[in-house]
């Protein structure tokens, strides 16, 4: 066998082949593994229904050093690389350190990409993971999969649920069925790449810090405690969010995207479904482009989304069933958020762009209600925003992000401990690496740098973020991690000077995150299945 190639084989898996990455110094660095199915292609007339696992008699056989196929989706900042699109794209890859793992296996950390769950893919090169296994105390196996996008991850609406119903199948949600199913894979496998199934950590970025938040809660309702995967969740610049539209709603987007295609709704059911299935991918995309519901999203609808998920999150049962399972949580926030998602599908320049915008996000009602929080009974630009799109940034951000996860953090303290069992954090500090104008400030995504061990950082970026990284690696392998937070509000804090200290949150951003998260989670009708 090549030195640059490693093989893993057993009864249960056949054989793969992949790669083997070497580090500065000519050492083995990380082992790959790319391009791996974990459920059969949801292609054709399985496109919009849930996965279906790979049948037990499946084996795999020959090189597995490639890239994973990404989800057709739509573009971000003028870029659109097709070459990886292929609907066929359930597949994952996996990292593992080079070494002898330790007693148990190594620790894994499940990662699910970000990108609004309409774009985005799971493929980091081996050499970009390779420093952040070689060179900081992050000794894990890290398993990142592909999963269903947009409309093709998160479509719904009455005709798609009576299809799921002649299968005896739930509808909707197709891209946290997706995630859920390769973390099921994971578990059942990992121990043959030298894993730990019983040390499995799931975190994300953004979309990934939702589906994180989403995949956690499927497992604290529908998983019995003893068949439990997860042992600790990362929610990076991301929050529950708030009770996600009920059929009703989705029904409105199902319906625009058919008008948008040329599909009649006047087709019968099934014909409408028939010619959805046979659209050409690209055509699906582009249509997304001309909606004004342009955004697809969880679905409130009973099996994996319950119409009470925030109603368990304010009653304490949230918080009490992860304190009885031992689940810990890291949670946090940068602080110019605002800046990038201000950019994704940017409103109109008006009160009423932005409402629009925002209710292909999130259920009408709850619009209503975040407008009125800004704009009072006016429809004028508020002080303190220089445009409606810097309003829809700063809105947007808050949704996502920083009141919402005020909201959280301050249910979860009632029964969780600040500092062990949360673990909250606000990043002031980016480094020149992260690739955004210098002008966006700390913006959304400029930390993972942080997190990943980016290649370019400085020797002065690695001083100052190492208690950072380190901090992370403990936590995603299972490990003690000394934080400093004592309250639901402390936050263990990275300056803008470099520095690292612990702190009371902001007292106003606090006070109006415990607002928001009431007035939209509270006060809101539940949302109709």
């Amino acid at each position: 066998m090549s030195p640059d190639t490693c093989t893993v084989k057993s009864d249960k898996l056949g054989s793969l082949t992949g790669l083997t990455t070497r580090t500065k110094d000519s050492k083995p660095g990380i082992h790959y593994y790319g391009g791996i199915p974990y459920a059969l292609p949801p292609t054709g007339p399985w496109r919009f229904r849930r996965p279906r696992p790979l049948p037990a008699s499946y084996r795999y056989h020959g090189s597995y050093t490639g890239r994973n196929a990404a989800c057709p989706q739509p573009q971000w900042r003028g870029t659109r690389s097709e070459q990886l699109w292929n609907e066929d794209c359930l597949q994952l890859s996996i990292y593992v350190p080079a070494g002898k793992p330790p007693p148990g296996g190594w620790p894994v950390y499940f990662f699910i990409h970000g990108g609004w769950l309409q774009f985005g893919g799971p493929n980091m090169t081996p050499e970009a993971v390779n420093p952040l296994m070689t060179e900081t105390a992050f000794r894990a196996i890290m398993v990142q999969p592909a999963y269903r996008l947009n409309a093709f991850g998160f479509l719904a609406s009455h005709e798609l649920e009576a299809d799921a119903n002649e299968l005896g199948q739930a509808s909707g949600n197709m891209g946290f069925w997706d995630q859920r199913l390769a973390l099921e894979w994971t578990h059942a496998h990992i121990k043959d790449f030298g894993g730990n199934p019983n040390k499995i950590t799931v975190g994300g970025y953004s979309a990934g810090a939702h589906s994180t938040f989403q995949q956690l809660a499927y497992e604290l309702y529908h998983v019995p405690a003893e068949k439990g995967i997860i042992k600790r969740a990362i929610m990076w610049s991301n929050s529950p969010g708030i009770q996600p539209k009920g059929l009703p709603e989705q029904q409105k987007q199902f319906d625009e995207l058919l008008s948008v295609l040329g599909i009649p709704l006047s087709l019968p059911p099934k014909e409408r479904l028939r010619r959805l299935r046979e659209a050409p991918a690209r055509d699906i995309i582009d249509a997304q482009a001309k909606m004004k519901i342009s955004e697809f999203r969880a679905t409130t609808d009973g099996s994996f989304i319950p119409p009470d998920s925030m109603a368990q999150i304010n009653s304490g049962e949230f918080a009490r069933r992860m304190k009885s399972r031992g689940i810990q949580l890291m949670n946090g926030e940068c602080r110019d958020e605002h800046f990038l998602y201000r950019e994704w599908r940017t409103s109109d320049d008006s009160y009423e762009g932005v409402y629009t915008r925002l209710c292909a996000d999130y259920p009408e009602a709850v619009v209503q209600k975040l407008m009125r929080h800004y704009c009072g009974r006016s429809r004028d630009l508020p002080r303190g925003y220089s445009s409606w799109k810097d309003l829809f940034g700063h809105a947007y951000a808050g949704m996502q992000v920083h009141f919402l996860e005020r909201g959280f953090q301050s249910k979860l303290a009632n029964h969780l401990q600040p500092g062990k069992d949360l673990l909250r954090y606000r990043i002031e500090w980016r480094a020149e690496c992260c690739g955004y104008p210098p002008e966006w400030g700390v913006t959304h995504a400029t930390d993972q740098a942080i997190w990943f061990w980016y290649p370019a950082l400085t020797a002065d970026d690695k001083r100052i973020l190492e208690p950072w990284n380190k901090a992370f690696a403990q936590f995603a392998m299972c490990e003690d991690v000394e934080w400093g937070t004592k309250e639901a509000i402390d936050i263990r804090r990275l300056r803008s000077d470099g520095k690292t200290d612990v702190v009371k949150d902001d007292a106003n951003s606090w006070k109006e995150g415990l607002h928001v998260w009431k007035l939209l989670n509270e006060d809101t009708p539940k949302a109709r299945i």
